[in-house]
């Protein structure tokens, strides 16, 4: 009987150790990673350990940026130039990891002894000094899966560029402004390019991947509208091979009058927006402004983003207006473009009537509470 419970043992024991080798066998060849989903036209973000993968320079352009339409322009656009690259079907986004946020302040920073990596000239004199070109910079790395794990596929790197530069002679004296020229923005913006596809190179982490950058013009400090990206270069080795120019353009609606870069279609554009915004201020007079970022792309029109600012208070008041407002849209606003139009006070959102592109119906949410 000892002998056969002995035998009954060891035979357990055997079971449960190839048990426990196949659990970690298992738990090895497990993915050590997963992504946020699919989403029509959007890239899947990295979830590593349970986390959201963020950048590792978070939170740099926030603090360089006075005017944060520049700053929201630049991350949408730099995406969208990324997609032309690398599409969302095939790749998965990753927030920049080679980049860290030492790295960039000191890129953003003045050359001098003590940061010779920076990437803007010396002061020169106070009274008159060089301007600060370079005023931003992100990176975007896409993967693809690779086995279990992520494989980097390819780096985006953006690099916005000042189109003025403000200044004072005495710390507490008044601002001045440089204007810089739209040849010199390119002229600084390529050699600034170059500097950073050499350096981004000799991380050997990096190895051949192809690296994009785009080069982004960016709005005056009191612009209403931001930026926008004017060309990019796809390289595999550490010199800029070529660029491709990009036509982006965004305007405020309604412009006060027609100027000498307003189009025949700017204009028509610009008509059509100041009727819906007449419509819906007859009907609810109570509003404290109706503006509009319209985008441009290769001379055509892209999409609008409609603010609307409303003194309401009654709940049934935002109802009805939203309704509204969904109506004037079809009747008034350009067809085949994605518009969303944002209904707030000045404390708090309060409704968002929206289209798809290619759609021609308006949706509406209203923001209530229980």
């Amino acid at each position: 009987m000892n002998a056969k419970l002995k035998k009954l043992t060891t035979a357990a024991v055997i079971v449960m150790s190839t048990f426990v080798l196949a659990a970690c066998g298992s738990s090895k060849s497990s993915k050590n990673y997963t992504t946020t989903g699919n989403s029509s036209g959007a890239y899947q973000g990295v979830i590593k350990n349970g986390h959201y993968k963020t950048s590792k320079a978070r939170g740099v352009n926030v603090s360089q940026n006075d005017n944060q339409y520049n700053l929201k322009s630049f991350e949408n656009g730099l995406t969208e130039v990324s997609k032309q690259v690398f599409s969302p079907k095939s790749y998965i986004f990753q927030e920049g990891q080679y980049l860290n946020t030492s790295t960039v302040e000191s890129w953003l920073g003045r050359k001098t002894k003590s940061n010779p990596n920076g990437l803007n000239p010396a002061q020169g004199k106070k009274s008159d000094p060089n301007p600060e070109y370079i005023q931003q910079i992100e990176e975007q790395d896409y993967m693809t899966e690779n086995g279990n794990s992520m494989k980097l596929k390819g780096i985006v790197i953006g690099i916005g560029i000042n189109s003025e530069y403000n200044y004072k002679k005495k710390t507490d004296g008044p601002s001045y402004t440089k204007k810089i020229s739209n040849a010199e923005v390119q002229r600084q913006g390529k050699i600034a390019a170059a500097k950073v596809l050499k350096r981004m190179r000799k991380n050997s982490k990096i190895g051949n991947v192809p690296i994009v950058i785009a080069l982004y013009k960016q709005a005056p400090d009191d612009s209403l509208v931001g930026g926008s990206f004017f060309a990019y270069s796809k390289n595999r080795g550490n010199s800029i091979s070529s660029w491709h120019k990009l036509n982006y353009k965004t305007m405020v609606l309604p412009k006060a009058s027609a100027t000498n870069s307003t189009t025949s279609a700017n204009q028509t554009d610009s008509d059509s927006f100041s009727n819906f915004k007449s419509q819906i201020q007859s009907f609810f007079p109570n509003l404290s402004g109706v503006t509009a970022q319209a985008q441009y792309k290769n001379g055509q029109l892209n999409g609008m983003h409609i603010t609307v600012t409303t003194q309401f208070y009654s709940q049934s008041e935002i109802i009805s207006f939203t309704q509204y407002i969904a109506r004037a849209a079809k009747k008034y606003l350009p067809n085949g473009i994605p518009i969303d139009i944002r209904i707030q006070s000045d404390s708090e959102m309060q409704a968002i009537v929206y289209r798809d592109s290619g759609s021609d119906t308006f949706r509406t949410h209203v923001l209530t509470s229980y």
